[in-house]
């Protein structure tokens, strides 16, 4: 899956690790899936060009961004590394309801700042912590070495299967699909995903011609910068499914779907599915994988890179580090979109719908397995002007397939959309 990567591409997302490799193996599955599917409806494949700039530019789309001309940091006050009393940590609380649920979990007042966690932190062991977010269901891990990682029943899991499983279900019916001009013309994608690797996975769908849908529930704020530099190409809506008249709406939604894509802890949204229809295809990624005693635990990328040995891979001494990119993130939802492109084009011969899944942790694991680490590589090259477009108050990356100028519209206002599909008028 990993392709050559040409003299002086992996400047760009330099790394120990080889991160540009990675990330044009993900892009080189997408295209693939997508040639599949235009053979499966009688059109020729495209030919493809994969730049390495513009994927380092929208692999690293987070840290290019500028809104009003300046930088957004990706991270809030009490997410990064802290060293504990015997090793380091790194937590993430981003949202609100994980800063909550990490100050319960350390014993600390709502209202403590960054040098009150530090201070709380470095009277605990690494374990410790890791076991108390856990049981406060926030989010924090024990920096790990690769070796620990892979020896743990945790790692040993994660490490194993496909890097994108495919499910066939047992039943099933015609695909509706029409090809239109786009690969993904006429496909309907419900859009239930947070964060980057989901919402890049829909993103993905939504450039190739797809009519993506994103659903927030109205009790969980979003970051909207983050919205922003994900949500292009999608209409965004909240809908309670939990309340009698919201699950109505869900369940209309659902009958129009032919892709549903979901971004929570595996099980978590299981009951939403009961009425779908037989062809639908079920997109799902999660942090750790569906199986091992971590399935059930949430994280996001950097809280991967700093379980599975990442993070001390690309430290300085016992401090460790990062990769110049999300890119677990990114490449998970590169590899998830292939995963649904090649699901519709199977459902459009068989009729049959599939569940597809990926996880962070596996990518994760292809990431450190890859061939092509530098011991000593140069600062990561900043990708040129040319990958980035302006839409009002803010720069963001161009789409990662240089075949591509843009995305199809920019994101649109976060939940300001109707729960309905266009052309149908939602029911009171």
């Amino acid at each position: 899956m990993t392709p050559p990567v040409p003299d002086h591409a992996g400047d760009y997302l330099a790394a120990r690790l080889p991160v540009y490799a990675v990330a044009a193996g993900s892009l080189t599955a997408l295209t693939g899936a997508v040639d599949r599917f235009d053979r499966a409806h009688g059109r020729d494949p495209r030919q493809w060009r994969l730049d390495p700039e513009r994927i380092a530019a929208s692999f690293a789309s987070d840290r290019l961004l500028r809104l009003s001309g300046a930088p957004v940091s990706g991270f809030a006050e009490l997410s990064g590394f802290f060293p504990a009393s015997d090793g380091w940590v790194r937590t993430h609380a981003n949202y609100p309801h994980h800063r909550t649920r990490l100050l319960s979990a350390l014993d600390l007042s709502a209202d403590a700042g960054r040098d009150a966690v530090a201070a709380r932190i470095g009277t605990l062991t690494a374990a410790e912590i890791e076991d108390r977010a856990a049981a406060a269901q926030a989010v924090a891990v024990r920096v790990r070495t690769a070796a620990e990682w892979a020896a743990s029943p945790q790692g040993a899991a994660a490490a194993t299967g496909d890097l994108v499983s495919t499910v066939v279900h047992a039943a099933g019916q015609r695909s509706r699909i029409v090809p239109g001009p786009g690969p993904l013309a006429g496909v309907r994608v419900l859009d239930l995903t947070r964060v980057i690797a989901g919402p890049v996975a829909t993103r993905t769908l939504a450039l190739l011609g797809a009519e993506v849908l994103r659903i927030d529930p109205p009790s969980l704020p979003e970051i909207v910068v983050q919205h922003r530099d994900t949500g292009q190409g999608k209409r965004s809506a909240l809908l309670d499914v939990r309340s009698a008249d919201g699950r109505a709406v869900w369940d209309r939604l659902l009958a129009g779907a032919d892709v549903v894509v979901t971004g929570y802890r595996p099980g978590a949204l299981d009951g939403l599915f009961d009425h779908a229809p037989p062809h639908l295809v079920r997109g799902r990624v999660c942090a750790w994988g569906g199986s091992g005693p971590w399935a059930d635990r949430r994280g996001f990328d950097s809280i991967v890179q700093a379980a599975s040995g990442i993070a001390t891979i690309e430290g300085v001494g016992d401090i460790p580090g990062a990769l110049p990119a999300q890119a677990l993130d990114h490449a998970t939802g590169y590899l998830l979109a292939a995963g649904i492109v090649d699901a519709l084009a199977a459902g459009y011969t068989d009729g049959r719908g599939r569940t597809v899944d990926v996880s962070l942790a596996r990518t994760a694991a292809w990431l450190l397995t890859a061939d092509g680490r530098s011991e000593d590589p140069p600062p990561p090259a900043v990708p040129g002007p040319r990958c980035l477009t302006a839409h009002g108050d803010l720069v963001t990356a161009r789409p990662a397939l240089a075949e591509f100028d843009d995305y199809p519209f920019p994101a649109r206002p976060w939940g300001g959309d109707v729960p309905a599909w266009p052309g149908l008028t939602p029911s009171p």
